[in-house]
């Protein structure tokens, strides 16, 4: 590995995951908090709005999943230009902050409207929280091992989200849907704030980088803001391919958290069983990234990116054909398979292809077009849910991922 050493990092700064490892470690650990914010929701959430609050229709349902994602697509816009100008670790702090009450909006929500406002914070907290830890590892590592940093990013975030989704559904089984899981959560929102305070911030990193890289291809550093929406949205074909992909990629995640734990209970199983499915698929989404993120950094990521949105395509036909806990759990892995093939990809080719001085502000792009895919997700899914049935909302779900693939195939030139 090819790592640049310095003699003291708060003079000189390093680029590379080796030269930075007590701080990259961190940061691994801290979205590792963050992802388990997320998955205090994911088994549930759904079964709650159904039981406590008498919720019959699937839109009605998934209207927690619209505002998460609006509010967080925005705040990643946001924060990846305010990280640009203020600086990582304060944006960090304040995401931390805007996350504590949360956990006892959940807990304690007398309607389903406090239910949307906690996930109003909640994809605040996401958007800033997770928005930071992606760019400050990709600050760190330098651009040789820029896969290997978002696979260890999203690894420890997705594994998280995981243990989270397991632990809450196990917790509910015995001791009822609310107020006990979400306990978990208060622990995991001061956890995830003490950590950060110990973060040292990452914009000299940037610096040194760009004094590395010419920026001779006429994307420079000076920018507006209102130039770097316009490339990473359309003007750039690999943006705008990462950029599609993204959205269409938690678009089919966003159908997984709303409506998966609804079609479960309607094949009989029980919270344990719907808990660990729940659970299975962003297991295997987080450890595989260990091996796919570093995978694109060798090979590629043109082809890990649509062969992986073609696998999620597959596996989601084959949830909605299956019937038993067995045929459910292979889709399941396979759906993490190929999501961990296409997150962390999408991420580092979006690293790849902007600059270093306009990087945060194209990620914070990307992250606006990709969280948007919760709510479009849970819109299309909702509808077509109510009008059709689950097997129709999956089905098309999965008809939209494979085209996105084919998408990819045509229009990213690695």
């Amino acid at each position: 590995m090819s790592e640049q050493h310095a003699t003291s990092d708060s003079v000189t700064p390093q680029l590379g995951i080796l030269a930075n490892l007590p701080q990259f470690s961190l940061l691994v650990l801290i979205n590792a908090f963050v992802g388990a914010m997320v998955g205090l929701e994911r088994s549930i959430l759904p079964l709650i709005a159904e039981t406590e609050f008498g919720l019959a229709s699937r839109s009605a349902i998934l209207t927690f999943l619209v505002s998460f994602g609006i509010v967080k697509a925005f705040t990643n816009l946001v924060a990846g230009r305010l990280s640009d100008s203020h600086g990582r670790k304060k944006l960090l702090m304040l995401g931390w902050l805007i996350g504590l009450p949360v956990p006892f909006l959940l807990m304690w929500a007398p309607s389903w409207s406090w239910i949307v406002a906690a996930n109003i914070l909640l994809g605040m907290n996401q958007g800033l929280c997770w928005s930071m830890t992606v760019i400050m590892k990709i600050d760190l590592a330098g651009p040789k091992r820029r896969g290997l940093a978002m696979g260890l990013n999203e690894f420890a975030g997705y594994l998280a989200v995981a243990f989270a989704t397991f632990l809450t559904a196990a917790i509910a089984a015995k001791y009822g849907l609310r107020p006990a899981p979400f306990y978990l959560g208060a622990a995991i929102a001061w956890l995830g704030l003490i950590c950060s305070f110990f973060v040292r911030e990452t914009s000299h990193h940037v610096r040194l980088e760009s004094s590395q890289r010419p920026t001779a291809d006429g994307k420079g550093a000076g920018l507006s803001f209102q130039e770097i929406f316009k490339i990473t949205s359309w003007r750039d074909k690999n943006l705008r391919s990462c950029s599609q992909a993204g959205l269409v990629n938690n678009l089919n995640d966003g159908m997984a958290w709303g409506l998966l734990p609804l079609f479960f209970a309607s094949l009989g199983f029980s919270m344990n069983r719907i808990g660990f499915l729940a659970a299975l698929y962003p297991a295997t989404w987080g450890i595989a990234q260990l091996a796919t993120g570093a995978m694109s950094d060798r090979f590629g990521r043109k082809w890990m990116i649509a062969a992986g949105m073609w696998m999620q395509a597959v596996s989601i036909g084959m949830i909605a054909l299956g019937t038993t806990v067995e045929t459910q759990a292979v889709a399941c892995i396979l759906l993490g398979l190929g999501t961990a093939m296409v997150y962390p990809t999408l991420l580092a080719a979006v690293a790849d292809t902007a600059l270093p001085r306009w990087r945060a502000s194209a990620v914070g792009v990307y992250r606006l077009w990709r969280d948007l895919g919760y709510a479009v997700g849970a819109l299309i899914s909702g509808i077509i849910a109510d009008m059709f049935g689950l097997h129709s909302a999956m089905n098309f779900i999965g008809i939209l991922t494979f085209l996105s693939g084919i998408y990819v195939a045509i229009h990213y030139t690695e």
